[in-house]
């Protein structure tokens, strides 16, 4: 049943999806000072809440509401530049749900509390399920599959879930236990001993932060928490917790879109996941493969000139190795290597970019070396600039030095006009 194309297209007709991207996502340190997590850039030309959007569309799930709060001005709009095109009238609606005091004096107070403070909305739509999706993790997940599991199994709630190295899942996910059934039997908010799977002592099953609910129960339960005054108003810490003993609740182990792939996402929550993430990509087969048109991801892009590569003189030649270059840029007799360029990024001439991500509308000045970076929005690098090889060097600059040797630049640490998302 869960294979024939028109129940599924029903399951997902029938469904409302809210994306929370509200988040700050603060082990980003200084870049996300001026932008909410999920509207960080990722991949060359995209942002993180692209992939929960695309992932939407691909599963053909149209309804769809982004809970905003932090600094959510450039996250708003790329939301409406890149995904205002629906129709309400066809029955699809991208739609910005931003903190507004709608049901409490409080702005929202945790996870729970954002799709609580929405009830109204989405009552209004008349779903009779309603998914509840991360915004700020990169991953590629067909969400019919995740219907199809909560239809099937007469589940009143159901968690989407990773298998997760037991050591690697300590103090760091939320972790369900499960029967050979896939009932959820008891579920830890980042526990330091996690419970292993029912047949693999080495491996727990994560949760991914992506739920469905039958509407009418998460109603209950959004009221009920609200009710009790102290409750932190969070599905992982509390709404989950209150409800696996009394109600149907299991878990979806989560798999890739297509058959013999291995499955992919990445919590690219710290400088150095989310260097490494963006590194992932230049690989000739990478585990996230942006090119495939079977499962797209839309994003919003300006049109942009091609990137362009001048200059071929000896000791200045203009070229790109292993690299992600996107529209706009210019290397002029530059070099980058194993490098992520987004858009509008200047390289001048006798200059070298190295295993880096420089994000939009850099401009790099002569003769500087930058290897290991991560290069925000909008900076302008000093002729002459040496950034990632002498770690005691860019302490004292005053850049940001991530836990693996990633070397992070900032407009504020260059002396530039802070606020450019």
């Amino acid at each position: 049943m869960s294979n024939n194309p028109r129940y599924i297209s029903n399951l997902t007709r029938d469904t409302y999806a809210i994306i929370l991207a509200g988040g700050r996502g603060s082990r980003l340190h200084e870049l996300t000072d001026w932008r909410a997590k999920p509207s960080l850039y990722f991949g060359g030309k995209f942002r993180i809440i692209d992939f929960p959007l695309s992932n939407c569309i691909n599963s053909g799930i149209r309804r769809i509401g982004v809970v905003t709060q932090y600094k959510s001005h450039s996250l708003i709009r790329h939301v409406m530049r890149g995904w205002g095109h629906f129709k309400k009238e066809l029955g699809e609606s991208v739609e910005i749900l931003p903190a507004s005091q709608r049901y409490s004096e409080n702005w929202y107070q945790g996870t729970a509390d954002a799709v609580f403070q929405n009830i109204d909305i989405i009552r209004h739509e008349l779903p009779k399920y309603v998914m509840i999706l991360s915004g700020d993790h990169v991953y590629r997940m067909d969400y019919a599959g995740l219907l199809a599991t909560h239809a099937e199994s007469g589940a009143d709630m159901t968690v989407s879930c990773l298998e997760v190295p037991t050591p690697e899942a300590a103090g760091a996910f939320g972790v369900v236990e499960v029967d050979d059934t896939g009932k959820i039997l008891g579920f830890e908010e980042k526990p330091e001993l996690p419970k292993h799977l029912p047949e693999d002592p080495e491996m727990c099953l994560a949760s991914m932060g992506n739920y469905v609910f039958n509407t009418e129960f998460l109603f209950e339960q959004l009221k009920r928490d609200a009710q009790n005054e102290d409750s932190d108003r969070d599905f992982g810490k509390d709404i989950i917790p209150s409800i696996i003993e009394d109600h149907k609740v299991y878990a979806h182990r989560f798999r890739s879109v297509f058959p013999n792939e291995e499955a992919y996402w990445r919590d690219v929550g710290t400088l150095d996941s989310f260097w490494q993430s963006n590194m992932e990509l230049l690989s000739p087969t990478p585990a996230l493969n942006l090119y495939d048109a079977k499962w797209p991801i839309w994003t919003y892009q300006e049109q942009l000139p091609p990137a362009k590569f001048v200059f071929d003189d000896d000791d200045r030649r203009g070229m790109a190795l292993d690299s992600i270059i996107s529209g706009g840029c210019i290397i002029s007799g530059a070099t980058v290597r194993r490098s992520v360029l987004f858009n509008e990024v200047r390289v001048c001439s006798y200059s070298s970019v190295e295993d880096s991500v420089i994000l939009p509308d850099v401009v790099v000045l002569r003769n500087c070396k930058i290897k290991n970076a991560i290069i925000d929005r909008g900076c302008i690098i000093p002729e002459g600039s040496v950034i990632g090889y002498n770690h005691d060097h860019d302490r004292a600059k005053g850049y940001r030095m991530s836990d693996k040797g990633v070397v992070l630049v900032t407009r504020d640490m260059l002396g530039l006009p802070v606020g450019y998302e």
